[in-house]
């Protein structure tokens, strides 16, 4: 009597069951991670702040593209800051804010997607050490509490902290509001900050520089009290 794992179809199912199992879809995770990561460092994305931005590209097409391109480059981990600065360069305050908000929205949706398809199944039943379970249930209980703090104080990686958020049991909803209140007032300084950056000394550069440094502060503070929380779970 043969074997029904050596029939083809046997061998069929068992070949999907390997390759959409937790592991093999965390594993594509990390190389999809690796592959962005490797095209960002050949990429120069700092080269926006000199100017790097394709001529030809001009108005909303311009807007449009780098919105994608940013939520792109989030996911790769290019730190957001350095985005924002380069929205406010290329576009003005008032454009730049709009374009980097939704490319921030964008970079969230795709890096918490990728994390709930790919990793989350895997990484759950790693959250073994106390301090994990209490951020675990911390996010998944109050979701948008939670991502609404994290977003509105600098500091904390944006990719590592989708991701994070994708490992957790936060919904989608709250998730994607949180991030799109949360990100304007420090995604709006570093606008300004970029926008005005030739001008050094005007109030506007003086005061997002400020608002930069003391949120800075304050996360840091914030970060202090919160530690014995969370490592007494």
């Amino acid at each position: 009597m043969l074997d029904p794992a050596a029939t083809p179809e046997g061998l069929t199912a068992r070949c999907a069951r390997v390759l959409f199992s937790p592991w093999s879809r965390l594993v594509l995770l990390c190389v999809l991670l690796a592959c962005g990561v490797a095209a960002m460092v050949w990429w120069h994305p700092q080269r926006l702040l000199a100017g790097g931005w394709p001529a030809q590209l001009s108005g909303p097409v311009a807007l449009v593209v780098f919105a994608v391109a940013y939520g792109v480059c989030t996911t790769a981990f290019v730190p957001r800051p350095v985005l924002n600065l380069g929205a406010g360069a290329l576009f003005g305050s008032v454009a730049g804010m709009a374009t980097a908000l939704a490319g921030t929205v964008l970079g969230a949706a795709l890096t918490f997607g990728l994390g709930r398809l790919l990793g989350q199944e895997a990484l759950r039943p790693l959250l073994r050490a106390r301090w994990l379970r209490a951020a675990d249930r911390q996010l998944s209980e109050h979701g948008f509490r939670s991502m609404l703090a994290i977003r509105l104080f600098p500091g904390l990686p944006f990719c590592a902290m989708n991701y994070c958020a994708a490992v957790s049991r936060m919904g989608w909803p709250p998730y994607l509001v949180a991030t799109a209140l949360g990100s304007v007032p420090n995604t709006a300084a570093y606008v300004v900050a970029g926008a005005r950056a030739s001008a050094p000394t005007s109030p506007a550069f003086l005061i997002s520089m400020g608002f930069i440094a003391l949120s800075g502060v304050g996360a840091l503070v914030v970060a202090w009290c919160k530690r014995k929380a969370l490592r007494g779970g």
